[in-house]
């Protein structure tokens, strides 16, 4: 059952401000920390193209690595990288290349990966699924 949104913290600047958003964001972060410590330079979150959306941005080994982050409260409904959907994937690879364009990155090595956090409790289980689109 989801908490109140009284015991979440106020949202920081630029994080939605309900209780699913209180998650995505919770999970982002986590994503970003689980990448950080595995050798990843963080390039940019929440990118933004049109309607569309690509997590967390990030770079290892000379690859740029475009990442949705799936957050789930717990696993009762499926897997959260069942969430990722064929559209989802024709989406992100459309907002890939706009990114890759607007700073005229030509050719590349680049990767797409789902990064997904379940939260039990406090505690997070993060998966990280390399190269899931190709």
């Amino acid at each position: 059952m989801p908490h109140p949104p009284d015991e979440f913290p106020a949202p920081l600047p630029g994080e939605r401000g309900n209780v699913t958003g209180f998650l995505g964001d919770r999970g982002e972060r986590t994503a970003a920390e689980f990448l950080e410590r595995n050798g990843y330079e963080i390039l940019q979150r929440n990118y933004r193209f049109g309607r569309g959306e690509i997590d967390l941005i990030a770079r290892k080994n000379g690859t740029t690595v475009f990442i949705e982050v799936k957050t789930r409260s717990s696993d009762r409904y499926g897997e959260p990288e069942e969430a990722v959907t064929r559209e989802k994937v024709r989406r992100i690879r459309r907002i890939a290349s706009a990114y890759l364009a607007q700073r005229r990155i030509g050719d590349c090595d680049c990767r797409f990966d789902v990064i997904a956090v379940v939260f039990d409790g406090d505690r997070p289980t993060v998966r990280h699924t390399q190269d899931i689109f190709s």
